[in-house]
């Protein structure tokens, strides 16, 4: 089986219409011949023989493979959303406070070359990669953007207050491969319906997700990947979790640690050095302190999918995790 296979065959486990998606993108993989066969339910509109044109989250219409063969991707939601849809990528960027992919697609992403981090590409790693497409994630800097366009189309695929959702749609668009993408995210809203009833009289306990950094938390507010995935599911949030804000708060201290409490506690560290100050913080007595603490509902998650930004294999995860932690 291979690694973006393997990756299907667990979202489908999730939600029953995640395994037609599956099915669908089966014949569908990178390995394709590029410009073969036009097709008239392309992304957008027809170009040149073997593109189509694409509008991308900038507004700009981007001229694309039809059936891109060398994908490099520029952020976690991109390289997420390239191989649930059965594309597997030649190029990455690191994911945030990752050494390559995010933790919880390493094995899918065995092998694929890094050619940046999320402070921006390295263009000769880029070059080297020889894509026919770039999938170019929230960068910002439109010099860089116009550097990437000299070597391959580039998709711009996310603005800042877009969610993943509409995200994956885009990255759907650019790969050509728009109903499959609708099937997976039908599948995704199954799987949180399913969850909600399974949740019972918990649906409306209040679920608190910070994230572990050096000696201190810091809670994941709304406008992120990790809220919007609760908000789906219709749990309530601490207060302060439930404004609005740039991914999260200024670092809260030991000593008010009351403000990240809640019914349940899920705390993600993006490393080993995080995880063992988070395992030291665990014993100390603001922590004991603390309702959920006391109640034994507190989950220690992978920050490289609850506190970053993911895409549907992370948002699908994330249910499981939930599920296991308060339903049992």
């Amino acid at each position: 089986m291979t690694r973006t296979s393997s990756l299907r065959s667990r979202a489908a486990a999730s939600a029953a219409v995640v395994v037609a998606a599956a099915l669908a993108l089966t014949a569908c993989g990178s390995g394709q011949e590029a410009g073969k066969g036009g097709s008239a339910e392309g992304p957008g509109k027809g170009g040149a023989a073997g593109m189509v044109s694409v509008t991308d989250a900038t507004g700009a219409e981007v001229e694309v493979p039809e059936k891109a063969e060398r994908v490099v991707v520029l952020s976690e939601l991109d390289l997420d959303a390239a191989i649930v849809l059965g594309v597997e990528p030649v190029g990455l960027s690191a994911g945030r406070g990752q050494q390559g992919a995010p933790a919880y697609l390493a094995d899918e992403a065995e092998g694929i070359e890094v050619v940046g981090a999320v402070t921006g590409p390295v263009m000769d790693k880029v070059i080297e990669a020889k894509p026919d497409l770039i999938l170019a994630g929230q960068l910002k800097d439109e010099q860089v953007v116009a550097q990437l366009r000299k070597i391959a189309p580039t998709v711009v695929t996310f603005r800042h207050k877009d969610s993943w959702k509409e995200s994956f749609a885009g990255v759907g668009e650019a790969l050509n491969k728009k109903a499959e993408a609708d099937k997976v995210l039908a599948g995704y809203d199954e799987r949180v319906e399913e969850l909600r009833a399974a949740l019972g009289d918990r649906a409306d306990d209040t679920v608190s997700v910070v994230r572990w950094a050096g000696n201190s938390a810091a809670v994941m507010q709304q406008g992120v990947f990790v809220s919007d995935v609760l908000k789906d599911l219709g749990v309530k949030r601490p207060a302060e979790q439930a404004e609005q804000g740039e991914g999260h708060s200024t670092p809260i201290s030991m000593e008010a640690l009351d403000r990240i409490d809640g019914d349940w506690l899920f705390v993600g560290s993006l490393d080993e050095a995080n995880t063992k100050s988070l395992d030291a913080a665990l014993e100390k007595k603001e922590f004991a302190a603390l309702d959920a603490v006391e109640k034994g509902r507190v989950t220690k998650v992978d920050g490289s999918k609850w506190t970053s930004l993911g895409g549907p294999a992370a948002a699908l995860s994330v249910l499981d995790d939930i599920e296991k932690a308060m339903v049992g």
